[in-house]
């Protein structure tokens, strides 16, 4: 029950809701579990499955215990070998003479006591004689119980008693036997029968509690005892107790029976039309092994005997048992995943196995752990396979769905890989940063009807966001008419600088595309570009996922996309990612910025395009950092000599018409100690 008590300490403190949740699958695992053991025990459930499976909670049990050869009783068989050199017939019984020269000998012999499993109804048809020659024997013994048989009419329902011929019962001193055992549909006899199955009351009990009261074994002292339930404990397969021929017995040496209990019954593979085998089955019959009606008398007498007979748990307790266990199966398995509920349902019939072994082979107590193992274990794995598979399907479509706004259909099932995605929590990692904007966006927006800027948005996002998922980038969310995209994060990716500016390059396509297809006004997009580290992860909860990053960098590649509107540029990176793309790329160096929040200034440089395209701008770009150069040195005036001849070439070269106003603006004010070139933007 400790796992009971911890889970729901567990539970306990989860939100009402989940914990009601919890609540109703634990229920509902717990009562199929608990209800299909339990309906197990019941005698009418459907097909006899219960009683089968309690029959075989007692079968499967000798499979773990090895044959042994108990002492003090020897079976004497009538098989086909005596009546054939004995030369008695099949048809009818024995001639009583040669019983009656058996018994003489046991008796010689010093036997304990005799037990015949045998109905000697009625006088002898061939031999009279012989009857009262037996009769004489029996008396001179003094310790032979004789056999009765205790019938029903299935039709009728009456019962008939049926005892040794007069002048035999008169002759034994001891009561009869009767020779029935209690036989399941089976043929297989599980349990001691002491009394007959009558409604009507007799003295007489069963052959082997008759014999185990002539030998004085303890247990039979006391009345009472007769009627509790036992169960036979098999010693070994038929034949391992000692046994021998009837013809064979006749000729043993003097003192073979001495002190012995000595059971004499057929043993017959085949017998005349109409009878039937006094043959049963046992836990260790193999193919064709039967055990006759005298070795299971012998069996029973054993037990009795050596006080090792087999006792079940009752049934309050075995219904006690299955509830706890239900319920525990129902409580634990319900927690874990569909593959680690059949692991641990395995572990628990193979826990439940052990413990059935043991309480046999130790303390000879059985149950029916096959109930358990094979039933509840099985119905709690089913139930928290069946649930947990469709909670995971759930979740796993609402992951989908979360990641779907995230990432491309092709990244989401390879995220969908890794359900740790949605624990809440970050981690510091080095990403590739890219942040969007319109330009006077407020201003287009202005006067339009809210469900054409709706159209228009959407469309502009949809083409917008397929250039990121071309290039394997994670959309971390639309921040009014902003992307923010990263990548190297979920999944991470060695060239997530090249894919960064890759996406840059399409997204501006992608809009020049849009404006051209007459779908809206111009929007002009500023795109700005940064590597750096983050802390990126999902910063909702188990319920909500909200995928992003925060930090510096994050800021840092914002502050990249609003120094455009400043340069008069679209595409702008800072110099940790350039130097990230291994020249893959053609940039033009547009000098050191110190941005706003930011006490270090930044190398930004101006993404033109990929270096495998064909273009004539390389001397341009040489040119315009070789003015930048002396700007950056101080060299004001051959600076602006040298900017305003790029702009002689490139009259529309917006940062080069910035640097030249720059530089009037610091001709006017004086450089402050240590200034190297960099330029302070101060944001209105």
């Amino acid at each position: 029950m400790l796992i009971v008590k911890l889970q729901f300490e567990k539970i306990l403190k989860k939100p009402p809701k989940e914990a009601l949740v919890w609540f109703l699958s634990t229920f509902f695992g717990s009562i199929s579990a608990v209800v299909l053991g339990i309906g197990m025990l019941l005698p009418s459930n459907p097909l006899l499955i219960g009683e089968r499976l309690i029959h075989s909670s007692y079968d499967y049990l000798f499979y773990f215990k090895k044959p042994i050869k108990p002492d003090g009783v020897v079976m004497v068989y009538m098989d086909e070998e005596s009546h054939r050199e004995l030369n008695q017939p099949y048809d009818m019984g024995w001639d009583r003479a040669v019983h009656a020269q058996l018994l003489n000998k046991l008796t010689d012999d010093g036997v304990k006591a005799v037990a015949y499993d045998i109905v000697f109804s009625g006088a002898h048809p061939k031999n009279p004689n012989g009857d009262y020659e037996f009769a004489k024997a029996i008396k001179r013994n003094g310790k032979v119980i004789l056999g009765a048989e205790f019938m029903i009419d299935s039709v009728s329902g009456g019962s008939t008693f049926s005892r040794a011929y007069d002048p035999l019962f008169d002759a034994a001193a001891c009561p009869l036997g009767i020779v029935q055992v209690y036989a399941d549909q089976d043929f297989m006899v599980r349990k001691h029968l002491h009394v007959p199955p009558s409604p009507e009351e007799i003295e007489q009990s069963s052959l082997s509690w008759e014999t185990a009261r002539l030998v004085a074994v303890p247990i039979t002292t006391n009345s009472a005892e007769r009627f509790k339930d036992r169960w036979l404990n098999y010693y070994g397969p038929p034949g391992t107790i000692q046994w021998i021929s009837f013809h064979s017995a006749l000729n043993t040496p003097g003192g073979y029976f001495s002190n012995k209990v000595v059971f004499v019954g057929a043993f017959l593979k085949t017998v005349y039309s109409g009878q039937r085998k006094d043959e049963y089955i046992t836990p260790y019959s193999g193919k064709g092994r039967f055990a006759p009606g005298v070795d299971i008398q012998a069996t029973q007498f054993l037990n009795l005997y050596r006080g090792d007979w087999l006792e079940r748990l009752g049934e309050k307790i075995e219904e006690i048992i299955l509830i706890i266990f239900g319920i525990i199966l129902g409580v634990y398995l319900i927690q874990l995943r569909p593959f680690n509920a059949i692991i641990f349902g395995v572990i628990f019939s193979g826990l439940v196995t052990v413990i059935a072994v043991y309480l046999f082979l130790y303390h000879r107590i059985w149950f029916p752990w096959i109930v358990m193992a094979a039933v509840q274990v099985p119905a709690a794995t089913l139930w928290s396979w069946g649930y947990n598979s469709f909670r995971l399907y759930v979740q796993n479509r609402l992951l989908e769905q979360s990641l779907s706004a995230y990432v491309s259909p092709a990244r989401v099932k390879q995220l969908l890989k890794q359900p740790d995605i949605l624990q809440p929590g970050a981690e510091k990692q080095t990403l590739s940063i890219l942040f969007s904007d319109i330009e006077n966006f407020t201003h287009i927006s202005e006067g339009m009807d809210s469900d054409e800027l709706a159209q228009i948005m959407n469309d502009y996002f949809e083409n917008g966001v397929a250039k990121i998922y071309e290039t394997d980038g994670t959309v971390i969310k639309f921040i009014g008419d902003s992307i923010f995209a990263v990548w190297n994060a979920p999944l991470p990716q060695s060239d997530h600088a090249i894919r960064a500016a890759q996406s840059g390059l399409l997204l501006s396509k992608a809009v020049d595309t849009f404006i051209k297809s007459g779908k809206g006004p111009n929007l002009r997009t500023r795109i700005g570009l940064h590597t750096g580290v983050a802390d990126v992860g999902n910063f909702g909860s188990k319920n909500r996922f909200d995928y992003t990053a925060i930090g510096e960098s994050i800021n840092l590649a914002s502050r990249m996309e609003g120094l455009n509107k400043y340069l008069g540029t679209t595409l702008l990176a800072t110099g940790e990612l350039r130097n990230a793309t291994n020249q893959e790329f053609i940039w033009r160096y547009l000098g050191r910025f110190k941005l706003k929040g930011f006490e270090k200034a930044v190398d930004v440089y101006e993404l033109i395009s990929e270096a495998d395209k064909e273009n004539s701008v390389d001397k341009w770009i040489t040119d315009f950092e070789q003015a930048v150069r002396k700007f950056q040195s101080g060299q004001f005036e051959e600076a602006k000599k040298e900017f305003k001849n790029l702009l002689s070439q490139f009259p529309d070269d917006a940062p080069s018409h910035f640097y030249v106003k720059e530089i009037e603006e610091l001709k006017k004010s004086a450089l402050h100690i240590g200034w190297r070139g960099e330029i302070e933007i101060k944001e209105k």
